[in-house]
């Protein structure tokens, strides 16, 4: 039985030196692919080495996360739209992300959006996934994203509203939920109303869990295997039938053939 991981990050600075020890985690857990998703330029870079290091298992999403977008240095936006462009034409780069809108630093909302805007038009313009954070702002995006045409959108750690959920699945677009499954109700009936087709898992690691049985634990991708089986149980199918479609998932929306 093999797993993926679609939403972590290798780069930040709580996992700097984790690299190495995260990815055996991983391999020992069958967890055979992970992306690595960015929050600025810094970051980009970074997952861009790792995936590197890591070919074969580590993939980079590289992007400007919303809460960075007023922390851009001087040409910051230019250099990871060029570095997107030419990682694209070789093939190394598997989405832009991770990036969105977040109502919590309202402040700067207006450049959140023109960030985003401008992200969403470099993924239509190189046929790239994008990998969404959209917290208290989801029925925005979700009403935003038609006007694009962005043929692959993935919905990271969706939580709220089920309007907004359905509008998502009319569109056909992707969600991964990740520890919380396995505790959380609010996330269990989102699980409910998500086609097992549309699903993905995740860590979202370094963020730190604190129930059982991830409390006290340092966020790792050994816990795909338990996230698998949290969303099992609340679709009543086997962990193999699950954790192969959402395989089979993995590959289709970031266009990677697994070994």
């Amino acid at each position: 039985m093999k797993f993926v991981d679609a939403h972590i990050h290798l780069s930040e600075s709580e996992y700097s030196k984790l690299a190495n020890e995260l990815v055996a985690e991983a391999r020992n857990s069958n967890v055979v692919a992970l992306v690595s998703n960015s929050t600025d330029l810094e970051t980009s870079i970074n997952n861009l080495k790792i995936a590197e290091k890591f070919s074969g298992e580590v993939y980079p999403a590289l992007g400007i996360h919303p809460w960075n977008v007023n922390l851009l240095k001087e040409n910051e936006l230019e250099e990871i739209f060029k570095l997107i462009f030419n990682k694209s034409k070789r093939n190394t780069v598997v989405a832009i992300g991770e990036i969105g809108l977040d109502y919590k630093y309202e402040a700067a909302f207006e450049k959140q959006l023109l960030v985003f805007d401008k992200m969403l038009h470099l993924a239509e313009k190189l046929n790239l996934p994008v990998i969404i954070h959209s917290r208290g702002t989801t029925s925005k995006i979700i009403e935003i994203l038609p006007s694009y045409n962005i043929k692959r959108i993935l919905l990271h750690w969706f939580s709220s509203p089920i309007s907004a959920l359905n509008k998502a699945m009319e569109h056909g677009y992707y969600i991964t939920e990740g520890p919380p499954v396995v505790y959380s109700h609010g996330i269990q009936e989102i699980v409910k109303e998500v086609p097992v087709t549309n699903l993905l898992s995740e860590t979202d690691g370094p963020v730190s869990y604190y129930k059982p049985p991830f409390k006290g634990k340092s966020t790792s991708p050994s816990f795909i295997p338990k996230v698998v089986e949290g969303i099992a149980r609340v679709k009543n199918m086997s962990v193999i039938e699950v954790a192969d479609q959402i395989l089979e998932n993995f590959e289709t929306f970031f266009n990677i053939k697994l070994n």
